[in-house]
């Protein structure tokens, strides 16, 4: 990987092009990513080298993942807000790299076992591991993973570090137990709703964020405003992925149009119809949802229901209230490439929903 020299060269060949927001087919993600993308070369190396196990299944299955891809950004997160902070490594430490491939083998196994949990067949276009590979074998490498970040985070050795860490990891449990908990309820309150979302998955953004002003050494109140950016980022992110499981192509998305609601999952766009619905339309959205007495004909019609009372778009303006409050939070940092990018990368969440 390229030392601090590489990436100030780097960064002062592309002040120009950050200093507008990113349009066009390069999103703002890539431009973040591009922008480090010696460090996350280094954090890919990482994880492929902790994937290794002498168990075949293992590295197998690891295969599996890294083919299917993905943007990586929770580890993209922990390398920009490292940088952000100035921390700048050496050869031989480097300490937001193996924090980054942390994040993402703890958001990888809670992958693994969300698809047993919700029999999914597909993840991010291709099949999901626990389709090719069966449930028992993604739950247990799930497991694996869970192990390898715990040996990540022990070969940091920063207490604070294990505490943020070992705390997300708690809250994302809650987080997929409390959705369980609400599935197919209509009555769950919005607010209880975006206690779900919060602990899926905004908890580990956030987390991603802080560690890396803790890596840094940087004041309580840098941690402070980083771990804010990524609560409202992952707030924003979730949003608009419940949003576009009714509003996206397939292949875009993913993963196939119309799983929540096949799965009865409680969603803010849902939620929205449900509420803005007359008499007949609740009564269809508790016949699908709370029964799950569903045939060919209902996905066509939630989505007709949903953009008749404008749910995707009262998702996505709570969204970019959320997202807004995640630029806001790095109001405390001095304008730099690195800023820019990751307050292009906010407004970017909700925008790829347009």
């Amino acid at each position: 990987m390229g030392g601090a020299d590489s990436l100030t060269d780097k960064k002062a060949q592309e002040q120009n092009s950050v200093a507008s927001p990113v349009s066009g087919e390069r999103s703002a993600l890539n431009a973040l990513s591009d922008f480090l993308r010696d460090d996350m070369e280094a954090c890919n190396r990482e994880i492929v080298a902790r994937m290794q196990s002498p168990v075949p299944l293992i590295p197998q299955l690891g295969a599996h993942l890294v083919a299917a891809g993905g943007k990586r950004l929770r580890p993209l997160l922990t390398l920009a807000s490292a940088r952000l902070c100035g921390y700048e490594p050496s050869p031989e430490r480097q300490r937001h790299v193996g924090l980054a491939a942390c994040v993402e083998f703890i958001h990888t196994a809670t992958l693994l076992h969300d698809d047993v949990v919700d029999e999914s067949t597909l993840r991010r276009g291709l099949a999901s591991a626990n389709a090719v590979f069966g449930n028992k074998a993604s739950v247990l490498v799930g497991d694996f993973l869970f192990a390898r970040s715990f040996q990540l985070m022990t070969a940091d050795g920063s207490l604070k570090v294990m505490a943020i860490l070992s705390a997300a990891s708690a809250t994302i449990a809650e987080g997929e137990v409390l959705q369980m908990a609400t599935q197919n309820d209509l009555s769950t309150p919005i607010d209880k709703y975006l206690e779900v979302i919060h602990g899926k998955t905004a908890a580990l953004f956030a987390a991603a964020c802080r560690v890396g002003a803790v890596v840094a050494e940087r004041p309580e109140a840098e941690e402070a405003a980083l771990e804010a950016y990524g609560t409202n980022l992952g707030m924003a992110f979730q949003l608009v992925d419940d949003a576009l499981d009714y509003a996206a192509d397939q292949q875009v998305l993913g993963k196939t149009v119309g799983d929540d609601m096949r799965e009865g999952k409680i969603t803010l766009p849902v939620l929205a119809a449900f509420n803005a619905g007359d008499e007949t339309e609740r009564g269809f959205w508790l016949r699908v949802i709370e029964t799950g007495d569903q045939t060919e004909e209902d996905l066509p019609r939630a989505l007709a229901l949903i953009e008749k009372t404008g749910a995707i778009q009262t998702t996505l303006d709570r969204a970019r209230v959320y997202a807004d409050a995640a630029i806001e939070a790095l109001s405390i940092f001095p304008d730099s490439p690195i800023r820019q990018l990751m307050i292009d990368a906010a407004s970017y969440t909700v925008s790829r929903a347009n």
